[in-house]
């Protein structure tokens, strides 16, 4: 007969991935670090059902206690519960099973004086995972750090265990960064992250006891797991924007077509050709002009577009397929 031994008990936690476009540049809503490595976290607050009904109201209440701000789109991610993720002490105590989940809003002025308030503050989400920028062409730290080391942790790992079942991981880096004959795909963010913490290239795998110190460490650790849940919410909101209109929860209600550019290419990571961009905005029917213009630009009137309601009436996924392979 088996010992029997007690459960430890487990706590439901809701993470919210809060993203908005500041200045061009696509943002994370972080909480700034506590304790011993004073790393940023994303909102977090534990499910009460006594007090919420549902996840994501106390989600909404959380994040608006947190930070002062209200959340517009919102939608559950994944739930993120493997043991170690905490960190707790011979994994005592309560166990924390955390639901992640993507936001989307708007920043304005008011709003970040009362973030800053709060002790938040928008960051570049390109700061935690720099070489997910191909804006102004491949990242730099993709060549000169990141392949480097995956090539030498993936001779090791064949080296280790030649029994390795399928995909080896050498074929995981050619799939991930688009190496030889793959393309890079924008939406394999998580797999790049992955590969990296299991390479001992994140920072939190040290943290986590799983690789050893002195590694080459690119971008900015985050607070237990929050860049894993940063990580798939970057590639469910790039997924998105190619078959829903989401992409319009970041647009003020009036933009010009140059700002709706500079959006696509911020969550995408992508540089897109002009007019093949506008050729896929009118393909796609989904803005329509105001009849005004803005001369904010500094150069010729600009005119100002809106997104077009009706198209949910049209067809079932109206979308910006950019990068499409």
């Amino acid at each position: 007969m088996t010992e029997s031994r007690a459960r430890p008990p487990v706590e439901i936690g809701l993470n919210a991935a809060v993203v908005a476009i500041s200045g061009r540049s696509p943002s994370i809503l972080a909480i700034g670090g506590e304790g011993a490595h004073k790393r940023d976290a994303l909102p977090f607050g534990p499910f009460d059902p006594h007090q919420h009904r549902t996840f994501e109201t106390s989600l909404r209440a959380s994040v608006e206690a947190q930070t002062a701000l209200k959340l517009g789109y919102i939608e559950q991610l994944y739930t993120f519960g493997d043991r170690g993720r905490q960190k707790a002490p011979d994994e005592a105590g309560t166990h924390m099973v955390s639901v992640g989940y993507l936001a989307l809003t708007r920043t304005d002025a008011e709003a970040n004086e009362r973030l800053a308030e709060a002790g938040a503050a928008w960051r570049d989400w390109y700061a935690y995972l720099p070489w997910e920028d191909w804006r102004q062409g491949r990242p730099a730290v993709i060549d000169q750090l990141i392949l480097p080391a995956l090539k030498q942790w993936s001779s090791e790992a064949a080296n280790a265990d030649r029994a390795t079942p399928m995909p080896t991981p050498r074929t995981r880096i050619r799939l991930a960064f688009g190496l030889d004959d793959f393309p890079w795909d924008e939406e394999r963010v998580l797999e790049r992250y992955e590969l990296l913490y299991e390479a001992g290239l994140a920072e939190e795998a040290v943290t986590d006891g799983w690789a050893r110190a002195g590694q080459p460490s690119p971008g900015i650790a985050m607070r237990h797991d929050h860049r894993r849940i940063l990580a798939t919410a970057m590639a469910r909101l790039r997924g998105k924007i190619k078959y829903r209109p989401v992409i319009f929860e970041l647009m003020a209600p009036e933009f010009t077509l140059t700002e709706l550019q500079a959006t696509v290419e911020a969550i995408s990571g992508r540089h897109l050709h002009k007019q093949n961009f506008r050729r896929l905005v009118e393909g796609a029917e989904l803005v329509e002009p105001t009849g005004s213009s803005t001369s904010a630009t500094g150069g010729r009137p600009a005119a100002l577009f809106r997104f077009r309601r009706r198209i949910f009436e049209e067809r079932p996924a109206p979308g910006l397929k950019v990068g499409m392979r």
